[in-house]
C-alpha cells in the first residue's frame, strides 16, 4: 500500500498538465476553501476534490485522506462547538456549558475549510514528482534550488520515515510488547523510546543522502541546470479557466 503523499504513475489528464499548473490549481481550490463562507460551497469544492482524484485514478486515496480527515475534524469541531457563545442556545448541558446556532455553523465551516483544504495538496502531490515540484518551483518562482531540495526532500522521507517506524513497532510486537492497549498514555510512553533507533536511522539515511548530493555536484546547480522543459498546453490554459471560476464562484455563493 502506498503512502498518502507518494506519486502515483498514470497517464490521466491530471498527470499531463504542467506541474506550474498542479501547483496554481491546488493553490486556488485551497483558497477557494477560505473564501467562500457557505457551508454547501466548501462541500462543494470536497466533492470536485473527489471528482478530480477520480479523473487522476487516485480515488481509493482520496477517499482514505477523507477518513484520515474527517476523524481528526470530528474532535476538533466538538472541541469548537463549545467556545463559541454568540446565537440562540440549541442545547444546554450542565457546567453551564451550551450549543449555539451561530456556534454550530462556525465548528461545520471550520471542519469542512479543513478538510477541502487538505485535500487538494495531496492530489497534486499524488500527480507529481517531487523532482518536478523542485524545478518548477526554482525556475518560475525564482526560489534557491537548496530550498526547494529541503522541501521535496522532507516530503520524500515522510513515507519512508513511518514505514520505518511501523517495522520497528511490528519487531516490538513480535517481541511480547502489547501495542494494542487503548490506554494513550500507555501506548505514548512504549512509542517514545521507539524514536531513538528511529533517529538513528534517519541520521544515517540523511547523511547518505547528503554524500550523494555531493557527489553530483549539488553546490554547483543553479536554475538552469535542469534539462527538463515544462511547455504549457491547451489543457494548462482550461484548467487556470476552470481555476479562475471555480474562484469566482466561491466567492460569490
Amino acid at each position: 500500500m502506498t503512502g498518502l503523499l507518494d506519486y502515483t504513475a498514470g497517464n490521466s489528464f491530471l498527470h499531463k498538465l504542467n506541474p506550474l499548473t498542479k501547483l496554481i490549481l491546488a493553490f486556488v481550490l485551497c483558497a477557494s476553501c477560505f473564501i467562500a463562507s457557505n457551508v454547501l460551497a466548501v462541500l462543494g469544492i470536497i466533492a470536485l476534490n473527489l471528482c478530480m482524484s477520480a479523473l487522476g485514478g487516485i480515488i481509493k486515496r482520496s477517499l482514505r485522506v477523507l477518513l484520515s480527515l474527517a476523524k481528526l475534524s470530528l474532535v476538533l469541531f466538538i472541541v469548537q462547538i463549545f467556545f463559541v457563545r454568540e446565537g440562540e442556545v440549541l442545547l444546554r448541558l450542565p457546567l453551564n456549558i451550551y450549543i449555539t446556532d451561530k456556534g454550530l455553523l462556525f465548528s461545520l465551516l471550520f471542519v469542512c475549510r479543513l478538510i477541502a483544504a487538505a485535500m487538494p495538496l495531496t492530489l497534486m502531490l499524488s500527480v507529481t514528482q517531487m523532482g518536478d515540484i523542485s524545478n518548477v518551483l526554482s525556475r518560475y518562482f525564482r526560489i534557491p534550488y537548496k530550498y526547494t531540495f529541503v522541501l521535496t526532500t522532507a516530503m520524500r522521507f515522510i513515507p519512508i520515515f513511518s514505514a520505518e517506524m511501523a517495522g520497528i513497532i511490528e519487531a516490538q510486537i513480535a517481541r511480547g510488547v502489547d501495542f494494542d492497549t487503548k490506554n494513550f498514555f500507555k501506548k505514548l510512553r512504549l512509542l517514545l523510546p521507539l524514536c531513538v533507533p528511529l533517529l538513528i536511522s534517519s541520521v544515517r539515511r540523511i547523511e547518505g543522502g547528503a554524500i550523494s548530493a555531493e557527489l553530483r555536484g549539488f553546490n554547483y546547480r543553479t536554475p538552469a541546470s535542469g534539462c527538463k522543459r515544462y511547455p504549457f498546453g491547451l489543457r494548462d490554459i482550461g484548467a487556470l479557466a476552470f481555476c479562475a471560476l471555480a474562484a469566482v464562484i466561491a466567492a460569490v455563493v
